[in-house]
């Protein structure tokens, strides 16, 4: 989705430089997640058969970070750029190429699962109604931009770098509403424009975070749990992983 905005803004093919940066975020941001639930319900999660698979992974992806640190901002990006692009087009081949191995019509079970997807909608609208309602007060009573202030004071008292405070309020927006994370994007892209490093942190951001109470309202509203337990505590540690993770590598890979 931030690609496609980043190329109706005038991005072009150089769009999907943001995707391995948000490939490593969000990874960074599953690791976390997936360490706290194993910590609050203390899951044996030291095994080989469990890390191996997830220091092979991660490997993998610093080795990219760094080979990519190392060459100029715009080749970087291009490298980006490319492999991003590859990497999509490969995932709906592979969609495809699945369907055609398993003769599974793919259209049609496309369809199916928007069917599915409606009945889904009409019994969580009373928890979303809930939920978009505070998040309206949220906003409305000025919390959001209190806590924005209170963090680029923070940031400056320490005497760090501030260039990524525009794009911050994505990252927090994001945990409450997917809609308004998108509409703060944008309104940064069209800002500072498609190319800047504030633009593509947005973008990295507005994709490898998630919009948590909105998603906890849903998959629990649907099957009716009430009793969340650490459900939500976990999946904040995440967000806030995935959100330091996004400036991290974008001070890496896009300065």
């Amino acid at each position: 989705q931030s690609v496609a905005l980043k190329q109706g803004l005038g991005a072009g093919f150089n769009a999907a430089d943001i995707f391995l940066p948000t490939l490593l975020v969000t990874f960074a941001s599953l690791l976390a997640g997936v360490l706290a639930v194993a910590l609050f319900q203390r899951l044996p999660i030291w095994r080989a058969r469990l890390l191996l698979p997830l220091l092979a992974v991660g490997g993998v992806l610093a080795a990219a970070v760094a080979g990519l640190a190392q060459l100029p901002a715009e080749q970087a990006a291009q490298i980006a750029g490319a492999t991003g692009a590859g990497v999509i087009l490969g995932v709906v081949a592979l969609f495809l190429l699945a369907g055609a191995w398993r003769r599974v019509n793919v259209y049609d079970a496309f369809i199916d699962g928007a069917k599915e997807g409606f009945g889904v909608a009409v019994q969580i609208i009373p928890y979303l109604v809930a939920i978009l309602a505070a998040i309206g007060v949220f906003r409305a009573a000025g919390c959001m931009d209190a806590l924005l202030a209170a963090i680029g004071a923070g940031v400056a008292a320490l005497g760090w770098n501030t260039d990524f405070l525009p794009a911050l309020p994505v990252g927090l927006m994001k945990v409450l509403s997917g809609a308004g994370a998108r509409g703060l994007m944008i309104d940064v892209l069209q800002t500072h424009g498609v190319d800047s490093f504030v633009g593509r942190l947005a973008a990295i951001v507005q994709g490898s975070t998630e919009t948590t109470f909105y998603v906890l309202a849903v998959y629990f509203g649907s099957v009716g749990v009430k009793h969340t337990r650490h459900a939500l505590a976990c999946a904040l540690v995440a967000d806030a992983v995935g959100l330091l993770a996004a400036i991290g590598v974008g001070y890496t890979l896009l300065r």
